[in-house]
């Protein structure tokens, strides 16, 4: 298991049940392959630097996991295919030991 650090970004525009869907599918993605979310940080929506996809902002949600290869690919292929989700970044912290 290792850990990691993934931000992505939901569209501003879901209602607060649909964002709620969104990221309890992520995160399941996670602990289902084995995982766990050590920490979740919601920073709300906030504006792009830059218009993506004609959006202007967007619903940004940081969490630290740790995971095994599967559920991260899981993580990353969902996020992918999600048309809500607009960015996903996952970088790993720390190596196994």
């Amino acid at each position: 298991m290792k850990k990691y650090e993934i931000m992505y970004i939901v569209k501003a525009s879901l209602d607060e049940a649909q964002f709620e869907k969104v990221k309890t599918r992520l995160h399941a993605t996670i602990v289902d392959n084995g995982g766990s979310i050590d920490s979740f940080d919601d920073w709300g929506i906030k504006d792009f630097a830059y218009e993506i996809n004609h959006m202007k902002k967007g619903h940004y949600v940081v969490i630290n996991a740790t995971a095994n290869n599967e559920g991260i690919f899981e993580f990353q292929r969902l996020a992918r295919i999600n048309n809500d989700v607009v960015r996903v970044m996952v970088v790993k912290t720390e190596s196994e030991k």
